[in-house]
């Protein structure tokens, strides 16, 4: 039997359910994806992005607690998450073009 994305250092039960919905059911395949294509598709399968869940996803992928992250680290992976998102923001589908994705979600007022 393979290992749940929960087995993963910093996710939980609340990430395994998320994860299934984006088509992602054991720990391999998340590492296997990768962290930017694993949250790429978590965000495709409707999770509001969140930068916090991001960088603890990727710090748990290194074994390491989810507050770990400091300095020039947590800048590269604040530009890699706003990459991510604004990717999925513009993507075919979302009816929306980029900029005005992006600002309905600084604002919280987009509706998924």
């Amino acid at each position: 039997m393979t290992a749940p994305v929960s087995s993963i250092r910093n996710l939980g039960p609340a990430s395994d359910a998320a994860f299934a919905r984006a088509g992602i059911t054991s720990a391999d395949e998340l590492r296997a994806l990768g962290p930017d294509e694993a949250y790429r598709r978590l965000i495709a399968s409707g999770t509001r992005p969140h930068f916090i869940g991001y960088y603890a996803m990727v710090m748990g992928l290194q074994g390491r607690p989810w507050n770990d992250a400091q300095g020039a680290e947590k800048v590269a992976l604040r530009a890699r998450f706003d990459a991510i998102k604004a990717a999925a923001a513009g993507s075919p589908g979302s009816g929306l073009p980029a900029d005005l994705a992006d600002f309905l979600d600084r604002h919280g007022i987009r509706q998924s």
